[in-house]
């Protein structure tokens, strides 16, 4: 967690801030609600279709596994990439800043001036940034570049937090149908999915502290539309293959 402090009537307030670059959150969100949606749809597709309980049952795991061993594999490609590239950028200043210091010092005495500061100001920050290659490097990665050298996200972290993200929200639609079959297991279905989706927006709405139940609406109404499409589309198959 990341510290700034405030002083208000007298008081030191200290604000917290949470890492937002490790990718994890935002894997995991993404990860139970592509979970829940997808299956609860292939789920309600095949019950459309189908009044056989085995064959949803086997296309609900068959989805849960495909969907996160999908999720992981694509969350540790992408994240393994983007870190490549930001390794790539980084050293490519690093040796810009060993064989050029004076440009470099010139380029970031104009950013600072940028941001607002005086000419001599800007000047004595940069050279005092320059005196310390580590520093200079994390200065100009941040400044020129927008990353943080040290912030990269674990690809194996992300990718099982993506895997068992989606797992846990492909299980939820497909639990009634190991204790239940046909109507009273596709009611269930919905139940649950409209419930987590739900439950997924508000905690959306909760970590980006926007309107918990506005967020929620919008999270159960993706999920009613697909389910609703994927449905249709399966009594209509159903029917046809009859």
């Amino acid at each position: 967690m990341h510290g700034t402090s405030d002083q208000h009537d007298g008081l030191q307030m200290v604000h917290h801030h949470r890492d937002v670059q490790g990718g994890n959150a935002r894997a995991a969100v993404f990860g139970v609600s592509d979970g829940l949606v997808s299956n609860v749809a292939l789920i309600l597709g095949i019950a459309g279709a189908s009044t056989d309980g085995s064959l949803v049952r086997l296309a609900g795991v068959s989805g849960l596994l495909a969907g996160a061993i999908s999720m992981a594999a694509g969350e540790w490609v992408s994240v393994r990439a983007q870190n490549e590239l930001i390794e790539r950028e980084l050293e490519i200043e690093r040796r810009s800043l060993a064989e050029n210091p004076e440009a470099e010092t010139r380029e970031l005495a104009a950013i600072f001036r940028d941001r607002g500061l005086d000419p001599e100001q800007a000047a004595q920050i940069a050279e005092g940034v320059m005196s310390d290659p580590d520093v200079a490097l994390d200065v100009h990665a941040r400044e020129e570049l927008g990353v943080d050298p040290d912030g990269g996200a674990n690809p194996f972290q992300v990718a099982l937090a993506s895997f068992v993200a989606f797992a846990i929200g492909a299980l939820v639609p497909l639990l009634p149908w190991f204790v239940a079959e046909g109507t009273t297991a596709t009611t269930w279905s919905v139940a649950l999915g409209a419930t987590a989706a739900a439950l997924v927006g508000w905690l959306v709405g909760t970590l980006t502290e926007r309107s918990r139940v506005r967020t929620a609406i919008r999270q159960v109404l993706v999920a009613v539309l697909a389910c609703g499409a994927t449905y249709t589309i399966g009594s209509v198959l159903g029917v046809s293959v009859s």
